[in-house]
């Protein structure tokens, strides 16, 4: 399984309605935070979870989802979380 797979095996308990996972972590090659291993990550991610919440609370819900991959494997991470239309 791969860091990716464990994300969306993460978020999948945020009931999301649309999730969109890319790895960028192939442009960051050489960096000092990719050294010690951790990715960078964008994650589009839509979820009636988020209504009501400031940007800033659906970002630490998304990293309360992530757990320990925050620590471990992710080193960067870009956040679209939106609320259903």
């Amino acid at each position: 399984m791969s860091i990716t797979d464990d994300i969306r095996q993460c978020l999948l308990n945020l009931n999301p309605s649309h999730l969109d996972i890319e790895d960028d972590s192939h442009a960051h090659r050489g960096h000092a935070g990719s050294r010690g291993g951790g990715g960078h990550y964008r994650i589009h991610i839509v979820s009636e979870q988020f209504r009501g919440l400031t940007l800033l609370q659906s970002h630490r819900l998304v990293y309360t989802a992530l757990g320990t991959l925050m620590h471990q494997h992710i080193h960067a991470l870009q956040l679209d979380t939106q609320a259903p239309q």
